[in-house]
């Protein structure tokens, strides 16, 4: 158990229930990432270890994966869609907009959809959907935030 130092109680017993089912990394990276919104360095390193795996097969998986983050996310994560409706209506100038801002309080994304398409184009802040949007009603949003 010493190589749980550093681990909060949630993930230790979260881990000790998944180790020993085969193919359990990924649902054991997907708890941390929930936990942390996203996957510490330092936690890799100790999974490592308590699973017995090599750090690359963490890496490995943790980079194939676009659903992991390596980084810690900003205050306000911003998913803008990018399916053909909110493409067709103006998704690229927002994207582009929100991006232009290099506002440390937001990590920016494109997403494929929604399926929010009737009111394309479509933002996601955190777990708030926006739609109907153009570059400057989004831009007025995000002002607003902070």
């Amino acid at each position: 158990m010493n190589s749980y130092a550093g681990l909060p109680d949630k993930i230790k017993t979260y881990v000790n229930d998944w180790k020993a089912k085969k193919g359990s990394l990924i649902m054991i990276l997907r708890y941390i990432q929930d936990y942390y919104g996203y996957v510490p360095k330092n936690t890799s390193f100790i999974l490592a270890k308590e699973l017995k795996i090599p750090l690359a097969r963490i890496y490995e998986v943790l980079t194939f994966y676009n659903y992991f983050k390596l980084e810690r996310p900003a205050k306000y994560r911003i998913s803008v869609c990018m399916g053909t409706a909110c493409y067709l209506k103006g998704a690229r100038e927002i994207l582009d907009g929100v991006k232009a801002l290099n506002n440390p309080h937001f990590t920016v994304e494109q997403v494929r959809c929604m399926g929010c398409c009737g009111l394309a184009p479509t933002v996601k802040i955190n777990e708030k959907a926006y739609g109907k949007l153009d570059k400057d009603k989004i831009l007025e949003i995000l002002e607003e935030l902070c």
